[in-house]
């Protein structure tokens, strides 16, 4: 919540608040704009079929595509979700710094931040 401090309007604080968002935006390297929600489970997936081709190719040469599936599915799909969840932990750190530069600007120019 943004509150007018200093008897701001309301067109003065849409006007503060976008060059607040671009400033942001520029020392955090974060835009919650173009952030990227969704399902790390589809990824987990994809990650699990390509893990299982590959793990199927390689077992045919050692004789048990099957097993080798089994091992490169379970690989691919760790592989994806260990890479989503460093996705996450990075994108919730800089929403963390974006939410901090976006406060210090507004509470910079007269508002009351909460």
């Amino acid at each position: 919540m943004i509150y007018p401090s200093k008897g701001q309007t309301s067109e003065q604080m849409s006007k503060d608040r976008g060059e607040c968002h671009m400033w942001a935006v520029q020392q955090s390297g974060y835009d919650p704009a173009q952030s990227q929600t969704g399902s790390s489970r589809g990824s987990v997936v994809r990650g699990g079929a390509r893990g299982a081709a590959a793990g199927a190719a390689i077992g045919a040469i050692a004789g048990d595509a099957g097993k080798g599936a089994a091992i490169g599915a379970t690989a691919g799909g760790l592989k994806k979700g260990f890479e989503r969840r460093d996705q996450q932990r990075a994108a919730q750190a800089g929403a963390s710094a974006y939410d901090q530069a976006l406060r210090a600007c507004l509470a910079g120019r007269g508002y009351s931040v909460k």
